[in-house]
């Protein structure tokens, strides 16, 4: 089977349909029909049937899916892996929520970064519930941030940090000197960052756990932009404990502390189980949960993106 049949056959299976799949693949209906055809005839399996209700796959069918999947993502890193070795370099792409992308990324990744000289670093922003996908497909070496909801296991999670999230306002809010009841909090208006539309995560958590009204809800590219609007009294915001606590220190940002207001979690590393896991995405992986990078991670040290490879990613969602 070569790689080009197998890419073929995946776009069907994400598809649906042997048309969609040629649309995505800017090929003719035709070429899909034969790629499909020549791994049924090397395989000895059907693959899949149509029906009623679209593509009906066998049991050979859907472990191929899981295959081809797995091996067009080890060729794709392989292609990366030679071209950095070619130039005498290491690539190790990371996914992180959100939340750890925006506030404890930066001082994580520099603080390790400047550990290797050979080392280039790519980050992306994910939503959390695709951590485990992109990691069998090998679209990224490690993830950070909430723990995977259900254990898997293709891979293996680590607790990194423990942090806290707060929510705050700005000095002249109505509710500043105050512990708010739940009641109250629901009806405020809810400034927030992307993690709140992400399918797991602490400040998602905190928002349900309160029954914050949908319509009381705004959301914001950044967490950063969120907070900026709560200085400006506009609502009140979820944010992490140590990133505010400079503002909350200047007078600039109030804390509501305890009660229904507050919240704590754990950050995980995720990567592929042994001895899939890549040597860089292992060490990171130990790496991160060290005094040094934990305070690196708070003190959120600015890094140059020129120590990327290529450039920041950031991926959003809604």
């Amino acid at each position: 089977m070569t790689p080009t049949q197998l890419r073929a056959y995946s776009a069907v299976v994400r598809f649906g349909s042997v048309k969609r799949a040629a649309a995505q693949l800017a090929v003719s209906e035709s070429a899909v029909s034969l790629h499909i055809g020549q791994l049924r005839k090397e395989l000895g399996d059907q693959l899949f049937s149509r029906s009623a209700t679209g593509l009906t796959f066998t049991p050979g069918g859907l472990r191929l899916a899981s295959r081809a999947t797995e091996m067009l993502g080890l060729q794709d890193i392989t292609v990366l892996e030679v071209s950095a070795a070619g130039q005498g370099r290491r690539l190790l792409r990371v996914g992180a929520s959100s939340l750890f992308g925006e506030h404890a990324a930066p001082g994580l990744i520099e603080l390790f970064a400047n550990r290797a000289a050979d080392l280039d670093l790519e980050l992306s922003v994910r939503n959390p519930g695709s951590f485990t996908e992109a990691l069998v497909e090998r679209t990224v070496d490690i993830a950070i941030g909430p723990p995977p909801p259900l254990a898997d296991p293709a891979v293996t999670s680590r607790p990194v940090m423990y942090y806290r999230i707060v929510t705050v306002a700005s000095p002249d809010h109505p509710l500043a000197a105050t512990q708010p009841s739940m009641r109250q909090l629901r009806e405020q208006t809810w400034l927030l960052g992307p993690s709140a539309v992400a399918d797991s995560g602490a400040i998602r958590t905190l928002v349900r756990r309160i029954g914050v009204p949908d319509d009381r809800q705004q959301i914001f590219q950044s967490h950063a932009a969120a907070l900026e609007e709560a200085k400006r009294g506009r609502g009140v915001a979820p944010a992490l404990s140590f990133a505010v606590a400079p503002e909350v220190r200047k007078g600039h940002l109030v804390s509501f502390c305890g009660g229904p207001a507050s919240l704590e979690e754990v950050w995980h590393s995720i990567t592929l189980a042994e001895p899939a896991t890549p040597s860089a995405a292992a060490e990171l992986a130990r790496f991160a949960s060290t005094p040094r990078a934990i305070q690196a991670m708070m003190r959120g040290t600015g890094i140059s993106k020129t120590r990327f490879r290529p450039s920041v990613h950031v991926t959003l969602w809604s």
